[in-house]
């Protein structure tokens, strides 16, 4: 099996960061191959609804996002990571995820999709904030709504979400429990 795991904070090694590499520890315990982006090292430009793809089927820019189209073609298991931007995934995820519009438009417009629908992948959501909320599913609405989107585009099965708050007072890598759900949330998506 092949994992693309990306990191769509701009800051290494903090709280989605350290989230995502025990995720990636969990998968490999299964012998699952990962692949780790981190989207900030990326140079790439936002989708301009230009409707290209909707006559392609494929996005005409060309640039770093380009060789991750096949990525996620090649992918068994995708996992994405955000913290919380104004109750929304970072500006660089939500970049990436309008890009795949030429998912969309292949599948849906042109019936020709540039995805391999018979592929069965299946996808998380690791988001992070720094707020505390009382209502932990409602605080990530804004961020879990992109990814089911996200998600639906790259025929990718949404199984998983994993949401943490409060970091902004407590770093991820000093909460033990979080660091093991994480682990054994790479291990429960490589074995479902």
């Amino acid at each position: 099996m092949k994992a693309l795991v990306i990191l769509g904070s701009p800051r290494v090694n903090m709280n989605t960061d350290t989230l995502l590499n025990k995720v990636i520890k969990g998968l490999q315990s299964q012998n699952v191959e990962v692949e780790k982006i981190i989207l900030s090292r990326l140079k790439f430009e936002p989708c301009i609804a230009c409707d290209v793809c909707a006559e392609t089927g494929h996005c005409y820019k060309q640039d770093d996002l380009t060789s991750i189209y096949d990525k996620f073609n090649n992918s068994d298991i995708i996992v994405v990571g955000s913290p919380m931007y104004f109750n929304s995934v970072t500006a660089i995820t939500k970049a990436m995820v309008d890009r795949c519009q030429s998912f969309w438009s292949s599948k849906y417009k042109l019936n020709q999709s540039s995805i391999d629908r018979n592929r069965k992948r299946k996808g998380m959501f690791v988001g992070v904030g720094g707020a505390k909320y009382t209502n932990l599913e409602k605080g990530f609405i804004g961020a879990t709504v992109v990814m089911e989107l996200f998600f639906r585009a790259t025929n990718t099965e949404y199984m998983y979400n994993m949401l943490v708050d409060n970091t902004d007072e407590i770093f991820v890598g000093d909460r033990e429990e979080i660091l093991k759900e994480a682990y054994e949330m790479g291990v429960k998506l490589a074995k479902n």
